[in-house]
């Protein structure tokens, strides 16, 4: 079926079918949040609409309850640094609404100096899951 989940088939038992494993993750870069696919992608391509904001952004995922929860961190661009905190409010709200628009999920945006956040030199690591450990 190629769903892209991670698991396997368990041992065969009397049942004329052979059951799968619970899933532990999956081969491609989607997350599902509330019954939503999200491709980080996404959320950068939301990310640079905004021209106040840099490219460099961190999804973080959590479990608030029993309900999954996104977190996105931006930062701003150098230009930028000396907005007030009216204007950095704005900013926070107007990337959460184009997200709720063009993906449809809530989220909620933590806006940080530029040059905070964490770069790498290989493969961009954009998503921390911290919903494991819930």
């Amino acid at each position: 079926y190629r769903t892209r989940d991670l698991t396997r088939l368990l041992p065969g038992t009397a049942r004329p079918m052979r059951r799968i494993d619970k899933i532990t993750g999956r081969s491609d870069d989607m997350l599902i949040i509330r019954g939503v696919n999200v491709f980080p992608t996404q959320v950068e391509e939301q990310v640079l609409k905004i021209k106040q904001l840099s490219e460099i952004y961190e999804i973080h995922l959590y479990r608030n309850g029993n309900l999954d929860s996104i977190e996105v961190h931006v930062e701003l661009k150098h230009e930028h640094a000396g907005l007030g905190e009216q204007q950095q409010q704005a900013l926070c709200n107007e990337l959460g609404r184009h997200i709720k628009t063009y993906i449809g999920i809530s989220s909620h945006v933590v806006l940080h100096p530029c040059y905070s956040l964490k770069r790498s030199e290989g493969k961009a690591c954009h998503v921390y899951d911290k919903r494991k450990s819930a």
